[in-house]
């Protein structure tokens, strides 16, 4: 049985492919991430362009954009992630027509409101803390690393942000891939925590870039030596 600090995912992936992976834009902070037989999801939001949400502190945001496929077209998922708990990153059509059973990683905040609304998988990570994610012959390390929300006193005042590093493999090959996902917006400063190894791939997002669904989304998303890093 799976400890509190692993995942199992129960379908079958008895050989990942580790040479190429497709990245999938959907907008706003909503990516489909597909990589060594892992399917994940990041921050949904589904809404469609002129919808608004309520941010709190009497802070609104409008859609500008529809997002390049609808909720009920996306593949099966094996989990969500979840930078934070706000309107434009976790949309009341995700909160409405999501699998409940869908695992979903993200800070206590979040999940506490998940748990309540009836999402049953949820795991919660305090910032450096881990989970192990197993899929078939594929391991997924996901550390939460720390986020911005906003810039100043304003950052303090919104809900907490969690930024991510993902680290794909196993043991046989190691870790072939890392990605770094920002949260809301990167972190201001270099941690003195970060990782040892150098980062293969970056993924620096925020819900106030509005950006058209790229023409070819489904591209293959090639890892980068850590000598093309820049």
């Amino acid at each position: 049985m799976a400890g509190a600090n692993s995942l199992l995912l129960p379908r079958r992936n008895e050989n990942p492919d580790f040479d190429s992976g497709a990245i999938f834009f959907v907008g706003n902070a909503t990516v489909l991430i597909r990589y060594a037989g892992f399917t994940i999801l990041t921050d949904p939001n589904f809404l469609h362009a002129g919808d608004h949400v309520h941010l709190g502190y009497g802070l609104t945001s409008t859609r500008r954009t529809n997002p390049a496929v609808e909720i009920e077209d996306l593949p099966p998922l094996d989990f969500v992630l979840l930078s934070h708990l706000h309107g434009d990153h976790f949309d009341r059509v995700a909160e409405r027509k999501l699998n409940n059973a869908t695992p979903i990683i993200s800070t206590r905040h979040a999940t506490s409101y998940l748990e309540k609304v009836g999402f049953t998988r949820t795991r919660a990570l305090k910032t450096w803390e881990s989970i192990d994610v197993k899929k078939g012959a594929a391991n997924l390390r996901l550390t939460a690393v720390p986020g911005t929300h906003g810039p100043g006193p304003l950052g303090a005042v919104l809900p907490p942000v969690m930024g991510s590093m993902l680290d794909f493999g196993n043991e046989e090959v190691g870790t072939r891939l890392r990605m770094y996902i920002s949260g809301d917006r990167p972190a201001p400063r270099p941690s003195a925590r970060r990782p040892r190894h150098p980062v293969l791939a970056r993924f620096c997002r925020s819900s106030r870039r509005r950006r058209k669904a790229p023409d070819c989304p489904r591209a293959p998303c090639q890892p980068r030596t850590a000598g093309s890093e820049r």
